[in-house]
């Protein structure tokens, strides 16, 4: 193997190794890279002088028009949470469901895909089901491990459900690497795949896993009902429809107004900023949420931002070593073909989950084996993006570090103790794992909605 293709395998180890010691993902992303280029540099394997395209690259991450839809989003998640708009929808839903044997599970699955609707971020709707519903799933009865994995899986669904933020940065990512891909080939007006595609492609695969886990919940209250027992009482519908008014409108504002072309993500997401506020004033005390809503906006997107800066560092190097030149290679050398690649990448990306967020593995990896994987026959972009979507989707119930693991933990009742939450997610990182599977025999399931709409 050549010395600038050997650097950049043990660069890729390196911030591995690094990440999983507990370094800053920021700056890791973009220290590694420079000791390795300064060290390609003094033995020949590459030119220093190209870092100077970074100011560029980082210019254009920070006018790029897609990304300004995350801090919107952002927003928009964070002031519904604030306005505890969520909390109402969770309680009379319990009301509703409480009376059946597993009703308060099934509650907490459709409160978390209407949030995730509505929201688009992990963390807002793990903090708030697990807040109002933890201890209300308790009190009456259920197992810790049920419970624990419920309200965890629920809420991973913000991270699949359009608007989701973990989308939009995916979307920006693969339409680089599939243009790139084109261009490789010679197409020089290329085609792009758009945030909107991904949204579009995400519906159905979001609205399966919900179906897998109202099945799962409702096989176990079948197989073991002493675990999810009934809520003493009748049902109480009452206050249900004027609870979901607030949340379906914001969906259908936001989320329709993508798919049906009248706006783009980023207009469609400042319309659900605005629209947030709104409801928040209808409850009252806007002004004392503004400001940590803000606050709270300002330090996710800066996050999100930094390690997309790291991340630009990263692929330059990566690339000017020829990192993406092996990896095509090895992609295209593996047994199985086309089908033998999917399946490494896969593999691969699930096996990070374990060590990195679902940002992080789309900063660092998107951009190295997309590309390759794009100049394949018969693997269409969009199918490819949520097949990654679903697949790291996983990555924020993996332990050790999960980060719907630690929100949980957070705000968990004393009673549900760490190992309560890591057995309890067990069965629903299985659901998921099928539900890639179903995808992989069934794209349609991702490519059919976008094709109809923007074909």
């Amino acid at each position: 193997m050549p010395l600038a293709e050997t650097l950049a395998v043990i660069m890729v180890a390196a911030v591995i190794a690094a990440l999983m010691a507990g370094y800053p993902v920021a700056l890791t992303l973009a220290g590694v890279p420079l000791a390795f280029a300064m060290l390609g540099d003094a033995l020949g394997a590459m030119s220093f002088g190209i870092l100077g395209a970074l100011p560029e690259r980082i210019y254009g991450v920070m006018t790029n028009d897609v990304l300004l839809a995350i801090p919107l989003f952002i927003f928009m998640g964070v002031m519904l949470e604030q306005s505890r708009i969520a909390e109402q929808l969770l309680e009379r839903m319990g009301r509703l469901f409480g009376a059946l044997r597993g009703g308060l599970g099934f509650s907490v699955v459709l409160v978390g895909a209407l949030l995730a609707a509505s929201t688009g971020i992990v963390g807002a709707t793990a903090v708030t089901i697990g807040l109002v519903m933890l201890p209300t799933m308790l009190r009456h009865g259920y197992d810790p491990r049920l419970a624990a994995g419920t309200v965890a899986a629920s809420a991973t669904l913000a991270q699949i459900i359009p608007p989701s933020t973990v989308l939009v940065v995916l979307g920006d990512q693969l339409n680089n690497a599939y243009q790139a891909a084109q261009l490789a080939q010679g197409k020089f007006s290329p085609n792009v795949v758009s945030v909107s595609d991904l949204f579009a492609g995400a519906i159905l695969p979001g609205l399966l896993l919900v179906a897998l886990y109202l099945a799962f919940l409702i096989f176990i209250a079948a197989l073991r009902p002493q675990t999810c027992p009934p809520v003493a009482g009748e049902r109480q519908p009452g206050g249900l429809i004027e609870a979901l008014l607030a949340p379906v409108a914001l969906i259908v504002a936001v989320l329709g107004s993508i798919l049906y072309g009248v706006a783009t993500p980023t207009e469609a997401a400042s319309v659900g900023a605005v629209g947030a506020i709104f409801l928040a004033a209808r409850k009252g005390g806007i002004g004392a949420h503004m400001r940590p809503v803000v606050e709270k906006t300002a330090q996710i997107t800066a996050m999100i931002y930094l390690i997309l800066i790291g991340a630009t560092l990263f692929s330059l190097v990566f690339r000017a070593l020829g990192g993406d030149v092996l990896v095509q290679a090895a992609l295209t050398d593996l047994p199985g073909g086309v089908s033998g690649a999917l399946l490494a990448v896969m593999l691969a990306m699930f096996l990070l989950g374990f060590v990195m967020d679902a940002f992080e593995i789309i900063f660092v990896v998107v951009p190295i084996v997309a590309p390759a994987l794009l100049k394949m026959p018969g693997v269409d972009p969009v199918w490819l993006g949520i097949m990654m979507a679903v697949n790291l989707q996983t990555s924020y119930m993996h332990p050790p570090l999960g980060p719907t693991l630690f929100y949980l933990r957070g705000v968990a009742p004393p009673e549900i103790t760490t190992r309560h939450i890591y057995v309890g997610i067990i069965p629903f990182v299985l659901i998921q794992l099928f539900a890639l599977v179903v995808l992989w025999f069934v794209p349609q399931l991702a490519t059919a909605l976008p094709h109809a709409l923007y074909r």
